[in-house]
Order: structure tokens, then sequence, then C-alpha cells
């Protein structure tokens, strides 16, 4: 299978009608880097993301697909979001000031938004369908969909691959405080599948800013939402359009020629 990465941009799981410049190229590139670096503690999905080497039409439209394309083993995708918070942030930081908890798992009182928290948790979500919000789960609920062999290899995996991207992320200044990564199955074989590790994924922050007690500075789409939060849009179809200026924000101005641009500082 091809996987083409647009520049389409999403936020609370609603594709927004404007794309944002070069962001396919980023991700795939991103990706393509971690899925390498991260192979020895699991299998991925990617088989090259050479152009030259897919079958037609793709390998005869380089000028589309370069950059922005994986070959892939195709899989059956697992039915959970498999998230790993390394800090308290987003839904998760909602989530602990109202109940002390995330995803059933009790936590320390008394920390601050953006906290880093004593060990990285696994706190899965659903994974719904288009244009419907992904909600937490357990662990044992994800018991239930999966069963108890794949829940629990698919929770230390995710965890292991957390904690070592962002151990290297931070020795590059970088801070990966929480995550998403999606599994599939090839022949039985546990496979990671999608994206890795990306701003898109992921909530990068720059570590020379990072102050908790409050929101953070980040690499990552954030922005957008905030900028969608003031607006009051009430996160259903259909997306309001987006002002150039919120567009041009964070767009790289980079070329795409050697090393991947985003390599600098990973």
């Amino acid at each position: 299978m091809v996987i083409v990465a647009t520049d389409r941009v999403s936020a609370y799981d609603v594709i927004l009608p404007e794309g944002i410049p070069n962001k396919g190229k980023v991700l795939t590139q991103i990706s393509s880097f971690w899925f390498e670096r991260l192979s020895h503690l699991v299998p991925h999905h990617v088989i090259t993301t050479d152009v030259g080497a897919f079958p037609d039409p793709f390998r005869s439209s380089p000028e589309v697909f370069a950059g922005r394309s994986m070959l892939v083993r195709k899989t059956r995708p697992l039915a959970v979001e498999c998230v790993v918070r390394g800090y308290l942030s987003g839904s998760g930081w909602k989530e602990y000031s109202s109940h002390q908890s995330i995803c059933g798992i009790a936590l320390p009182a008394g920390l601050r938004e953006s906290d880093r928290l004593p060990e990285p948790i696994f706190t899965p979500a659903s994974k719904a369908e288009l244009g419907v919000h992904d909600e937490n789960i357990t662990f044992d609920q994800v018991v239930e969909t999966l069963g108890r062999d794949v829940a629990d290899r698919v929770r230390d995996i995710s965890i292991a691959i957390y904690k070592e991207g962002a151990e290297y992320a931070l020795s590059r200044g970088i801070i990966i405080a929480d995550t998403k990564f999606e599994f599939g199955l090839c022949d039985d074989e546990l496979v990671l599948i999608d994206e890795v590790l990306t701003p898109d994924s992921s909530r990068f922050w720059p570590r020379e800013t990072y102050q908790p007690g409050g929101a953070q500075k980040s690499y990552d789409k954030q922005y957008l939402r905030d900028y969608l939060i003031s607006i009051n849009w009430d996160k259903k179809p259909p997306a309001p359009n987006l002002p150039e200026d919120v567009i041009n924000n964070k767009t790289p101005k980079i070329t795409f020629i050697g090393k991947n641009p985003f390599l600098s500082k990973l």
C-alpha cells in the first residue's frame, strides 16, 4: 500500500478546509527517521520511501509523491489509539484536574499543568469514526477490545518507544510531552504503523522555554487549536476557514534537499 501525506490538517478530529504548506513532507520525513531509529524495539510497516522503487503510477509522478509518500506493508489496524504521556497536558491535564487520575491511573496530588510525571503512563483512547471525537479509555477496556496478550504488548512497546524517543529528542532540545502510536497486525505480527513521534501526533515543546505551571510554547499544532478556541468554534463539522496569518504562523521556510530539515533539531 502507498501512504501519501497531504498538507491537510485536522483539529479536534475534524479536517480543516485549508492545508499547511509542506506539512505532508515534514511529517513523512520525521516519521521515516523515527521508524528507522526505533526499529530495534518493534517491526514497522515501511518498505521504502524511495519513489523510484514504488509501483506505477506513483513512480512516474515523483513531483507529486516524492518526500511525502511511503510504500508500506498493509496491516489490520488495532482499534485503539496508544497514547503515552510523560507530562501533564491537554486532555490529561483536564482529567487530572477533575479526578486526580488519567484513564483510571491514579497520580500524585498537587501536580501542575505541564509538570513532568514520575514515569510515563499509557493512557489509551478509543479510535472513533471520522468526525467523531476519540475518548480516553482504561487499560481494562483495551484488554476487552484487543485481548490480554496484545494489550500488554502494545502498552509495553508504546512506553518503550516513548522513553527512547523522548530521551533522544531531549538531547536535541525538544521535550516530547505526549504522543500517540498506532499498531496493526500483519500475519499475526505486531507492527508499528501510520506516523511516529511527529508534531501532528505529539506535543513538542522547546526545552529552553519549558516552565511548568501553565501551557507551553510548542512546535506542534497547538497554536491552531488555540485559534479555533478563540473563535468559539463548536468543534463540529464543517470546520471554519483558516486566515492566512494562521496558515503561515508555523509554515517551515525550508527546502527539501539532502537531509531532513527537521533533523537539524533531531
